[in-house]
């Protein structure tokens, strides 16, 4: 049979298209192969304890190119960052980056909280089953185990059979605690008093390494025992208020609160080294200790990935003291950038540039000083404790005939006694909601839900949302206030944090290095993201609570 040339024609072409989307195919798979199987060696998370987004903005001019800015020119800045709980503190802020949730799942629901069915108030890391390490004290009696799930670094241990080192530390014990996970080698804190070191628990380890008593001995701690003045010329300090004001805290000794600061338990190398934690040489504490540990554990030498989580803490000690408008904050932040490069550069000879991935973010924001508002005529406020008090026992006396009903207070939380509701043959969502009715009529007071509000409805946004989520029904309690934008419950000078508005629950988030995209969204994005997008970047497990979900954009 003659076959045409057009056939001919034809069946050549489809051949050379099927080898084609054949050979398209085969290097593709190749290539998600690839990609599947090249991991960081490293990972790196950062929390930056009180971190406000627009620190990131207000201070980007004053920063140097390798800390920061490298962070967002080489990386992906997510704009839109926030935390999606309430209440916006270290130990659930910590806790909900590392493991995908918030505290409703994992259970933290504060630094501090009443443990309604133990009748106690407790601690989020305490854990007097375990001994110090370290030091003589108690304050090494630490664990995670009031955390109900596992950690993105617990899933990357349990992905390679244990054989991923994961090291976690910070100068608060909770701020190492609850990122290292379950599972963490390590994890260290430091312990100020008059002894100065980093120290950890028995739950981690009976002695510690060879290399952490050196740095205890090496006198790099009491060598931050100086007076705290400004790294650059004040005048240049133009991204805050001034020096001079009544809006902030001071020294032991100081009775003003400008630069220089050397009060007497700052410059005394043999005592008192908590106030380290106070300046912005806590931070560069931390850097020194978290590149030794780098060096030292051989952290991302082989092909199986690492975690090395990082806190740096005395971000959140200036913030309490001196306020967000501070020269104080502003230097800190502007050496803080200083020491971000010294571990990125200490990254790249130890691990190799290219071959780790960095994460960085806060535990939560913080507030303007109201007294500092207020002189500018924005609505703020203070509440009166002693007033709110009198006012609410009078109540619980005309209307229960007894202030029994209360078992404590905390977290902006009521926890009732239900046993004596019972008694006194009265319905708790009835006795809850008269108490929600009696806090609307308090100025400061901007809304109140109760506990059987935040059963019975699911709420997708706003106020209720923040709240449903930061509400664990095992620990939570049965009256939640939220007070008015501007309003706090705190001394006059200083910022603090924790309410679910939005100056608390804006915060930053950065990714750069291996894997990710150089970019940036204005699209929302929320804390318990973090975890699924750094677990979907290993191919590992997502830590086992988790509600976040990977934020795509920022992946390659």
């Amino acid at each position: 049979m003659k076959i045409s040339l057009p056939s001919i024609s034809l069946t050549f072409l489809l051949s050379i298209l099927s080898f084609s989307f054949c050979y398209s195919q085969r290097r593709n798979n190749v290539e998600d192969d690839a990609k599947l199987r090249s991991r960081p060696k490293l990972v790196v998370g950062i929390v930056v304890d009180q971190m406000r987004y627009d620190y990131l903005t207000r201070f980007y001019d004053q920063f140097e190119e390798g800390g920061f800015k490298r962070m967002v020119k080489e990386g992906f800045n997510c704009k839109n960052n926030h935390f999606n709980y309430a209440p916006t503190s270290t130990g659930p802020g910590h806790t909900s980056v590392y493991t995908g949730t918030t505290p409703a799942t994992h259970g933290i629901i504060g630094n501090n909280w009443y443990d309604k069915e133990n009748d106690i108030e407790v601690y989020c890391a305490s854990d007097d089953t375990y001994a110090s390490v370290g030091t003589t004290s108690d304050a090494g009696q630490m664990s995670p185990h009031r955390m109900n799930v596992t950690t993105v670094t617990d899933e990357l241990r349990l992905h390679t059979q244990m054989r991923g080192k994961t090291i976690a530390i910070a100068l608060k014990d909770r701020g190492a605690v609850l990122p290292g996970g379950h599972t963490a080698n390590a994890a260290y804190w430091f312990y100020g008093g008059n002894e100065g070191k980093w120290i950890t628990s028995t739950y981690y380890m009976d002695a510690l390494p060879k290399w952490v008593n050196e740095f205890n001995s090496s006198g790099t701690v009491q060598s931050y025992k100086k007076a705290w003045n400004t790294l650059r010329d004040i005048n240049t300090y133009v991204e805050s208020g001034l020096d001079e004001n009544t809006f902030e805290g001071l020294f032991d000794d100081e009775t003003t609160s400008t630069f220089p600061h050397n009060p007497q338990n700052l410059l005394d190398k043999t005592k008192d080294f908590d106030v380290i934690k106070d300046t912005p040489y806590g931070n560069s504490l931390t850097a020194d200790f978290a590149i030794e540990a780098l060096k030292q554990e051989e952290l991302g030498k082989d092909n199986i990935t690492d975690f090395l989580a990082i806190s740096f803490s005395s971000t959140d000690y200036v913030g309490h003291m001196f306020g967000v408008n501070s020269k104080e904050v502003e230097d800190t932040y502007i050496r803080l950038d200083l020491d971000l490069e010294r571990v990125f550069k200490a990254l790249d000879k130890n691990v190799g540039e290219g071959e780790y991935t960095v994460f960085l973010t806060a535990d939560h924001g913080a507030i303007d000083v109201p007294s500092y508002l207020l002189s500018t005529r924005i609505p703020a406020g203070y509440v009166d404790n002693t007033a709110t008090k009198n006012r609410f026992s009078e109540f619980l006396k005309y209307k229960y005939g007894t202030e029994d009903i209360i078992k404590n207070f905390s977290n902006y939380q009521f926890f009732l006694d239900h046993k004596i509701i019972k008694n006194l043959d009265l319905d708790v969502s009835e006795v809850q909601e008269d108490i929600a009715k009696e806090f609307l009529s308090y100025d400061y007071i901007d809304r109140v839900y109760t506990g059987y509000q935040m059963w019975q409805n699911n709420y997708t946004t706003g106020i209720p949302y923040i709240l449903q989520n930061g509400y664990n029904q095992k620990r939570s309690g049965d009256v939640l206030l939220v007070l008015k934008p501007g309003t706090i419950s705190y001394s006059k000078t200083g910022s603090t944090h924790g309410s679910p508005q939005i100056y608390d629950t804006h915060a930053p988030l950065l990714f750069f290095g291996k894997g990710i995209k150089s970019g940036s969204t204005v699209e929302r994005t929320e804390i318990p993201d973090i975890a699924p997008t750094i677990s979907a970047l290993l191919g590992i497990s997502f830590p086992s609570g988790t509600t976040g979900k990977p934020i795509s954009e920022v992946l390659r």
